[in-house]
């Protein structure tokens, strides 16, 4: 099923759900299992040598609710989860959490330039 030309009935694109979750109630066994076979069918895919697959697992894989929770919950469990990125945001607050993951949503999203500190 292609997600992104997918509908729901009240026309609004699948991609454009809303999760009605809170940070403290996801079940990360659940998101680690479900990134990990995504992960584990594009590398299959790389062997078999089905580069169509590739890229259409790729695109799965990125605009997939439960990669952004994944990344987000990484980004903010590291050893430099205090530091504010180039927007001067911090993502401390599990409210903040859950609209970063919602926030990165395909289309919209932007990355800003990477901030670069000399060491002097």
């Amino acid at each position: 099923m292609n997600v992104s030309y997918s509908t729901i009935p009240s026309g609004e694109r699948l991609t454009d759900v809303k999760y009605p979750l809170k940070w403290e109630d996801i079940d990360w066994k659940t998101v680690n299992e479900k990134v990990n076979k995504l992960q584990t069918r594009i590398a299959k895919a790389v062997r078999q040598r089905k580069w169509h697959s590739v890229k259409r697992l790729q695109y799965l894989l990125t605009n997939s609710f439960h990669a952004r929770l994944l990344a987000v919950k990484k980004v903010t469990q590291n050893k430099g989860k205090r530091t504010a990125g180039i927007d001067g945001k911090t993502w401390t607050t599990p409210l903040s959490k859950m609209k970063a993951a919602l926030s990165l949503s395909g289309k919209s999203y932007k990355a800003k330039p990477m901030r670069r500190i000399y060491i002097q």
